[in-house]
Order: structure tokens, then C-alpha cells, then sequence
């Protein structure tokens, strides 16, 4: 559930080395680029929509407390699947109607859990891209989540995890992430799509402009899904003065609701 890595510490070791500013190119509208040449993804981004709540074309929905009202609401959004819907097998759709029945209380975001590839992505949350000589790190806000992108030898998946086992390469100007490993627990958004230990995601990221990358996720899953299907969004560049990766370590929030039902009940508990 917990990933080894300490995102503070790490990035603020290739912070020191290279720097918070906004490069120059950014500045100027350019896209900016490595002394390899290749664009320099490093900086703090985040999508922003409704697809952590449902990645398809979902209506506005009154949410499942009433005293929170419009506050507690849940937002209309459009899809970011191409074609517009999922692909389900029959069986794996009848298990997505049963998680969103239930989503409130199974949702491995409601929990605390890592939010798995590609949902890290499109969560309303910032996430911080430190570009090395070497490798690539990825920091993310919720649960203080973050993934390692292997640039070198491809590696195989050592053991199952959250965030699976990353390893990247550069098509071009974009950066192509192949995922596998995956333990099959993470979900897609708050509606109940989910994922299994079979899924392979392949991710590229390419900046259209200084303050603009586009986001696709191929996913593919025979057990689930009755073809590969894509999803696309932008990411934007946080630019406000100050903008920096703060901790959201969200586990005390779900602890009553993981273990609240194991604390011993006594005659003076309220």
C-alpha cells in the first residue's frame, strides 16, 4: 500500500540540482529542452475536469449526503475515453455496476490506497515531474504516492504493486511510459471502473506548449476489456508564484472508516 521512495526527499534532492524556476523557454512560450536536447517535463502539472469522478460522460448528481448539499455534489463532466465508452466484458461490467453501487465505501481512494496508473494522473490533485540525466521521477500530492520511470534497460516487474513498474523511452519529442506489475486493486474514477492484475498501460506525454502537455494512456486488459482502448487529456503547468508539492497523507482520514467497526464497543462509547 506504501511506497518505500520519500517523494520530499527525492525531489528535493533534483530540486537543488535543477532548480524550481520556470525555464527560460517556458517563460517565453517555447517548449523547453535538456542539454540532450530532449523537452523538460520537470515542473508541478495537473489536470483539471471531472474524470477522477467518472472518465465518461456523466450528468450532474446530488452526492450521497444531503446536509453537504450543493457542496457535496457531484459535477458533470465529459469523457476522456475515446469513443466515449468502455469496453467491458459482460462479466467485468457486472462487476463495475456492483463497485458503483458500492463506491462510497470501496473506492481505493476512499481509503487512502495509491491510486494506480493512469487515475494518479487525473486526480484533482498536482503532481510534480523531476527530469534527471537519468531517470524521471514522478511526485504526486495524494498519499504522497510516487513512481520511479526506468529510461534505461527495460525492466520486469519485480513484484505486483499500486503503481506497477514504469519504464520509459522518448519517441521523438514525446515520452512513451509502459507500465505493467499492477496488483490489480486500483480503480479508474469514483464511478466503479476498475482495473485487474492483467492491465498493461502504455503512456505518452508530449508537451504541446511550455505550460501544456498532452496526456494518452493506451489500456489494455483481455480479462476485462473486449479491445485496447485510449484516453486523452491536458495537463497544465501550476504557474502561480510559489507553487510548490504539499503533502496530503490522507491515512488517519480513512482510519475510522477501515477500522471503526473493530474498536471494542463499551457501555460509556459514544
Amino acid at each position: 500500500m506504501r511506497n518505500s521512495l520519500n517523494p520530499i526527499i527525492l525531489a528535493a534532492a533534483c530540486i537543488a540540482a535543477f532548480g524550481m524556476a520556470v525555464p527560460a523557454a517556458a517563460q517565453s512560450g517555447g517548449i523547453p529542452r535538456t542539454a540532450a536536447g530532449k523537452p523538460n517535463l520537470t515542473g508541478l502539472w495537473q489536470a483539471f475536469g471531472t474524470a477522477d469522478w467518472d472518465i465518461e460522460d456523466h450528468s450532474a448528481e446530488a452526492g450521497p449526503f444531503y446536509q453537504l448539499g450543493a457542496v457535496g455534489a457531484i459535477p458533470p463532466g465529459q469523457s476522456i475515453v475515446e469513443g466515449g465508452d468502455i469496453p467491458y466484458l459482460p462479466a467485468a461490467l457486472e462487476q463495475k455496476k456492483k463497485d458503483y453501487a458500492n463506491r462510497w465505501k470501496d473506492d481505493p481512494e476512499v481509503k487512502c490506497y495509491m491510486p494506480g496508473v493512469p487515475r494518479a494522473t487525473y486526480q484533482p490533485f498536482p503532481f510534480q515531474i523531476i527530469q534527471s540525466q537519468k531517470d524521471i521521477l514522478f511526485a504526486y500530492e495524494f498519499a504522497t504516492t510516487n513512481r520511479l520511470i526506468n529510461m534505461g534497460k527495460p525492466e520486469e516487474a519485480a513484484v505486483d504493486t499500486w503503481m506497477g513498474t514504469s519504464n520509459g523511452h522518448w519517441d521523438g519529442d514525446t515520452l512513451v511510459v509502459d507500465v505493467i506489475g499492477f496488483n490489480g486493486k486500483p480503480w479508474l474514477d469514483r464511478a466503479g471502473d476498475y482495473t485487474s492484475d492483467s492491465l498493461h498501460v502504455v503512456e505518452r506525454y508530449t508537451m504541446l506548449d511550455a505550460n501544456t502537455i498532452n496526456y494518452e494512456a493506451t489500456i489494455e486488459d483481455s480479462t476485462m476489456y473486449s479491445r485496447p482502448w485510449k484516453i486523452s487529456l491536458p495537463l497544465y503547468r501550476r504557474r502561480e508564484k510559489n507553487a510548490r508539492l504539499l503533502e496530503f497523507k490522507c491515512v488517519e482520514f480513512s482510519e475510522q472508516l477501515l477500522y471503526g467497526d473493530l474498536v471494542k464497543k463499551t457501555p460509556d462509547s459514544k
